[in-house]
Formats: structure tokens, C-alpha cells, sequence
């Protein structure tokens, strides 16, 4: 890695682990990257193959998923890093966990989940939470210590790659960090601020691309929104009678080209008006260094309605949405109801007579599930049960 800039986190400092460790390897891999394979290697990792970006994963095997999606923000992080001169290993790491705590079917399965903990009084499903819950304690693989035992930098970037964090949320990760202290109420470094920005840039343009090759959209119609309307004049002028899969897959590289290009422009400009000289400086601003142009903050506004109108509520994906709630309280129905068939599951024997404990450990169950999960296990439990 080439000499970094003075604002970005150093890759072989971090502000330390909650658990001393000794360095196995000798010390060739820096602590950033150690974290990235520790995430690479969790079962939780592994279960986003088979959750829900858009499309319920078993609709179409061609699609995006969690984990695609996943591994395309963490390209995007790590060549804007690099760009910026910042520590590629870090802004990858980010990437790769920023969605380990979704749950199946994507926001419908979370908007279940919170109705469920709602009508218990309690507070909303929220992922970047959940992730937190999976990296600090629920991967359950060493033998030293619950969780991946991740660097300060890294749980930082999790917890706060959407910006400072405030009221319940911030609460309640401070209860679950201890005496970890994140200083919730800072902006993270920039890593974590090229990440989050990584996940607009992928999301946006893929789902695009998805809601193409699904039928859900058209190329008519995406003539009509700014940002992909540019991309499909200059793939028109440029290859006239592409085929339309092709074409569909030019309009995502192009309009991530133009978001990449924006991010870095308008960054170099944030940061050099700054005046950072160091990560701590970033964290200490009031607004944060890495941003697009108000023009794409426009178009991505634009993007973002057009999407949520023709294609998240579109009917056929609604159907699908229907059926899913139903799934996520089923199930949740029926363990709070009958926690006795948890208990095989970490903190469940002690949590049976506690309501809240009870509906946390239930909550945790049905966020690791993948959506092929929860729908067998579904049909296992309901089948079962309609048959007596």
C-alpha cells in the first residue's frame, strides 16, 4: 500500500481490541486486515448468499443477494480508498460487515420484526444494531472470546457509517459495548464515510439492473429519471440495438462510473477545506468529508423515489412482500409463545420467564435465519401443526 494521506486511519494502528490478543501470524497482517477475514470466515457472513436484497432469493438464482450486493459495496469502498489515499484494508472490512444483522426478506422481514417487538413495547429491529450483536457476541467460534473480537476502527465504521448516533439506538449499543467506548457521537473516520457512501452507489444502481432483468422495470420508463436517463443516451449513441441485457448492465456500470466520479470530486474538495491532518481530525467535524455534489444528491433523490414507486412496491414484489411478513410473525408468534423450542439457542434457558429477554433471543433466532431458512422452517412448524 502506498503512503496514505494524513486524514486517513494508519493500517498497522488501531485503538485495540476488547479482548488483548497475541498476533499469530507474527504481525503480517495488519489489524484491519485481520478483521476482514475474520467477517469473511463467520457463519454470518456466509448465511447473506441466501438473504434477500430485492428479490426473495429463491425467485431468481441470477439476482443480487446480501452477499453479492456485500462484496460489490466492498469493491467500491476499497477503489475509492484508494483513490483517496486512505486505508483501502479498513473501508473494505466496513463494506463487507455493513449488512451481517439484516434479516431474511430484506426491509419487509425487518418492518416485521419491528412490529412484532413494537406491539411489545419495545424498540424497532434495527441491522446496524443486530450487526453489532453478531461481531460482539452471537458468532460464537473462538475459543477466547464471544464474537469476531474486532478492532475499535472496525466496530467504529459499523456502528456509525451512517453518521453520529444518537437517543435509544446510541443507548442501547453502549449498553452492548460496555466499557468499549465508540464515541457514538462523533462522525466516524473517513473509511467508514467512503463504505456507507459505497452502499448508495451499489444499491441504487444495481437494483436498477435487477429490476431490468426481473420485468419489473423498463428502459421507457428509466428515460424519465435523470441519472440513468444520461447513462442510456450515451450507451444509445454509443452501441445502437444493444441487446437488452446488455444494455440493462451498461446503465448500472455507467451510473456507478458517474456516482464514483462525483464521491471523489466533491470529496477532494470537503477534505481539503477541512484542513484534517489526521483520522481524529475527521471525527471531530461537524459534517462529514466524504459526500456527493447537491446536483447527484438530487438525481440519487430522484432515483431513490422512482425505485420505491416502480419497483420496491411494485405488485408483484408487494405479493411476495405479504407473504413474508406473515412468515417473520408466524414465527415469531410461536417461539415467543412456546420458548421451549429455543432452547437450544444461546441465552434462552435463562431468558423463558422474562418477556424482553425472551423476545430478544427470538429476535436473534429470526435474523440469522436465511430467507430458504425461514420459509422451511415455516411450512416445518405450521405443516406440523395444522396436521394434528
Amino acid at each position: 500500500m502506498s503512503a496514505l494521506a494524513p486524514f486517513a486511519v494508519e493500517p498497522d494502528q488501531t485503538r485495540g481490541r476488547a479482548h488483548a490478543e497475541p498476533m499469530p501470524d507474527g504481525g503480517e497482517r495488519a489489524p484491519h486486515q485481520r478483521d476482514r477475514d475474520r467477517i469473511i470466515h463467520s457463519r454470518a457472513f456466509r448465511k447473506l448468499l441466501y438473504k434477500t436484497q430485492v428479490f426473495v432469493s429463491d425467485e431468481n438464482d441470477s439476482l443480487r443477494t446480501r452477499l453479492t450486493h456485500s462484496m460489490e459495496v466492498a469493491q467500491i469502498s476499497r477503489d475509492m480508498c484508494r483513490a483517496l489515499e486512505m486505508n483501502e484494508d479498513l473501508g473494505e472490512t466496513i463494506a463487507l460487515a455493513h449488512d451481517l444483522g439484516h434479516s431474511p426478506f430484506g426491509h419487509s422481514g425487518e418492518d416485521a420484526l419491528s412490529d412484532c417487538l413494537n406491539e411489545r413495547g419495545l424498540p424497532s429491529f434495527n441491522h446496524n444494531l443486530q450487526t453489532l450483536r453478531i461481531v460482539t457476541g452471537l458468532e460464537r467460534r473462538y475459543a477466547a472470546f464471544y464474537g469476531l473480537n474486532l478492532c475499535w476502527e472496525t466496530l467504529e465504521g459499523i456502528a456509525k457509517h451512517n453518521g453520529p448516533v444518537h437517543g435509544d439506538l446510541a443507548v442501547e449499543m453502549e449498553a452492548l459495548l460496555g466499557d468499549f467506548d465508540l464515541e457514538l457521537h462523533t462522525h466516524a473516520s473517513a473509511e467508514a464515510q467512503v463504505a456507507a457512501l459505497s452502499d448508495d452507489i451499489a444499491y441504487n444502481t444495481h437494483d436498477v439492473d435487477d429490476g431490468l432483468r426481473a420485468g419489473l422495470l423498463d428502459f421507457d420508463a428509466l428515460r424519465e429519471v435523470a441519472l440513468p436517463a444520461r447513462a442510456l443516451a450515451a450507451i444509445d449513441r454509443d452501441f445502437p440495438g444493444l441487446p437488452a441485457d446488455r444494455r440493462a448492465f451498461e446503465v448500472a456500470r455507467r451510473m456507478i462510473s458517474e456516482l464514483v466520479g462525483d464521491v471523489l470530486t466533491q470529496s477532494r474538495l470537503l477534505l481539503a477545506q477541512s484542513g484534517a491532518q489526521s483520522a481524529a481530525d475527521v471525527r471531530s467535524l461537524e459534517t462529514p468529508v466524504i459526500a456527493f455534489s447537491a446536483a447527484i444528491c438530487a438525481d440519487l433523490q430522484e432515483l431513490r423515489a422512482f425505485l420505491f414507486h416502480q419497483l420496491y412496491r411494485h405488485p408483484q414484489v408487494n405479493r411476495r412482500r405479504n407473504k413474508t411478513t406473515q412468515i417473520i410473525r408466524d414465527l415469531f408468534e410461536l417461539y415467543d409463545a412456546r420458548p421451549n423450542l429455543l432452547l437450544g439457542e444461546a441465552g434462552m434457558a435463562e431468558a423463558m420467564d422474562n418477556p424482553v429477554a425472551r423476545a430478544g433471543v427470538v429476535t436473534d433466532t429470526i435474523a440469522s435465519m436465511t430467507d430458504k431458512a425461514a420459509i422451511e422452517e415455516h411450512r416445518r412448524q405450521f405443516d406440523l401443526y395444522s396436521a394434528d
